[in-house]
């Protein structure tokens, strides 16, 4: 057995040097196609510990089959207000497509691969294609521009594991990007866009410029060290100092699900401070997304601008998300170019960094939510899990009423 082990990886590493061309993984949350896949959508994310944690394993499944069965009606009545399912697919494999095209014309014979956290096509599904093309050396690179634990890391952790299992993946050079925040080409990208945005505004200059970046729980910053916050405001610098416009500018966080304390100020509780100062004018920038999804076409353009405008804010403009913009894709070009030819960056060394970080905190509240979870999913997640303990325990509840129907 040994020597069939020996002989496969010769057989392997001689076929991987031969045959095998250089690959970029893009990792990404994944989103429901249609109307008709967001019950499942929903169950694969709440199936996910990383998303719920719960004190037992085997609550894992009910309890994602009972949030998945509530919240799909009033999921699906979001997506349905921005055309019936999420268009997060169709834009990353645009930004692939458009990313493989530009690395050609660069001279790089690079193939990219996609991988999903909960839909299709899943991070499984990439890494069998990666492994039948005989890829010999591969780039990671999460399209979060900032890294937090329950983001890129979450993926990062799914794809240890996975190298952990598979000898046939260990002889695959690899090199992880574990963030790229202050990388010049996408803070230059941001600004470009901001300044198109401003530009087509009556008095440009006097418009509030408003960061909206996705929140993470405080735990997950002042207990696990995610350096998530740190990374959006020095974003945040960098973007406005490229932009050099007079503008003033605040930073909010959006999502916040669970009664535990998220990063703050919250997104509508800054529009509410704004429209009480008087301001009017407002341009609001989806700085932790670089993709069209539920979050900024339905949560920012729908819901967070009726709080805008009930708070007294009159013109509400978004700077739209960077999708293929061209200098956003010669960004990504440059970030995978410059990988290659630096010492690689491995799993290891960004889960288990030598600083005080913890991969998935447990929250002061022990079950907890993490910001993956789009926020409407998870708005009675607590009460669903509460409700299924009463149904474990007491052997009535709304399950049993159900059953009864």
């Amino acid at each position: 057995m040994l020597q069939l082990g020996q002989q496969f990886e010769k057989t392997y590493k001689k076929k991987v040097k031969t045959m095998g061309r250089v690959g970029v993984l893009l990792l990404n949350l994944g989103g429901p196609d249609k109307i008709e896949d967001v019950r499942p959508f929903l169950f694969n994310l709440f199936s996910d510990p990383e998303i719920i944690r719960l004190p037992f394993p085997w609550l894992q499944k009910p309890l994602a089959w009972f949030i998945s069965t509530l919240r799909a009606k009033k999921s699906q009545e979001n997506y349905l207000e921005i055309g019936g399912g999420s268009p997060l697919r169709r834009i990353t494999e645009e930004q692939g497509t458009a990313l493989q095209a530009n690395l050609e014309k660069m001279g790089k014979d690079v193939k990219i691969y996609i991988g999903m956290r909960y839909w299709h096509p899943f991070t499984e599904e990439a890494i069998a294609q990666i492994k039948q093309d005989q890829i010999r050396k591969l780039v990671i690179l999460p399209l979060y521009p900032h890294f937090s634990i329950s983001t890129s890391g979450s993926s990062f952790r799914v794809l240890e594991e996975m190298w952990k299992q598979d000898p046939a993946l260990r002889l695959i050079d690899y090199t992880l990007i574990p963030s790229w925040y202050d990388y010049p080409g996408y803070v230059k990208a941001m600004a470009y866009l901001m300044i198109k945005e401003l530009n087509k505004c009556e008095n440009p200059d006097n418009v509030q410029i408003f960061f909206s970046a996705h929140g993470v729980p405080k735990s997950y910053v002042e207990e696990a060290g995610d350096p998530y916050q740190q990374e959006i405001e020095a974003c945040t610098r960098a973007i406005m100092t490229e932009l050099n416009r007079p503008n003033p500018h605040v930073l909010a966080y959006q999502s916040r699900v669970g009664p535990v304390e998220w990063l703050q100020p919250y997104t509508e509780d800054a529009l509410n401070s704004l429209g009480a100062k008087g301001v009017k004018d407002i341009l609001v920038v989806p700085i932790s997304f670089v993709s069209e999804h539920i979050e900024t076409l339905q949560e920012i353009d729908i819901e967070y601008k009726e709080i805008a405008h009930e708070a007294g804010i009159k013109n509400f403009y978004r700077v739209p998300a960077l999708n293929t913009e061209p200098i956003f894709i010669e960004a990504l070009s440059n970030l995978v170019i410059e990988s290659l030819d630096q010492s690689p960056c491995s799993f290891t060394q960004v889960t288990h960094p030598k600083k005080n970080m913890k991969m998935y905190p447990q929250e002061s509240w022990e079950w907890g939510l993490t910001p993956i979870a789009e926020i409407w999913n998870g708005r009675l997640a607590m009460l669903g899990f509460l409700v299924l303990l009463l149904e474990l325990v007491s052997g009535h509840g709304p399950l049993h009423f159900v059953g009864l129907l």
